[in-house]
């Protein structure tokens, strides 16, 4: 799976929106598939028009590192996903309840050229592990 740092430097490289486009679907390619048995009603992310699961891991300290599996049955949400791993897995829960990656979405330029429905849906996935790290963190 890519670094956040090797996403964002690959974006400024791109220059128009079907490149960005096209790229956030080959990062969904490259997340490993979610086993069936983890796609439960538990792990689905409510507020997402495309089905979106999260699984999180703990490495149970008192402010744990927090890592995380994904998957969706939409290409480009599969990527969505994908990033937003990248920002928030391998944190500790204090930093992750802090971090917004609604921004670095708007840094590279994603936000903006989102439906309605997947900011949404983004917006959904990102409130899911920051409310969680902040139950973890306190």
């Amino acid at each position: 799976m890519a670094s956040l740092d090797k996403i964002m430097d690959d974006f400024e490289f791109l220059d128009d929106w079907e490149d960005r486009y096209r790229y956030v679907i080959e990062l969904g390619k490259e997340l490993p598939d979610l086993a069936d048995e983890k796609k439960t009603v538990d792990n689905k992310v409510q507020g997402c028009a495309s089905q979106v699961w999260l699984v999180s891991h703990s490495d149970g300290a008192a402010d744990p590192v927090l890592t995380f599996e994904g998957d969706s049955d939409a290409h480009i949400v599969r990527g969505l996903v994908a990033i937003v791993m990248a920002v928030y897995s391998g944190k500790k829960a204090s930093d992750i309840a802090k971090l917004d990656a609604i921004d670095v979405f708007g840094k590279i330029g994603l936000v903006e050229h989102l439906s309605s429905q997947r900011a949404n849906g983004l917006r959904s996935m990102i409130n899911r592990i920051r409310a969680e790290a902040q139950v973890l963190a306190a």
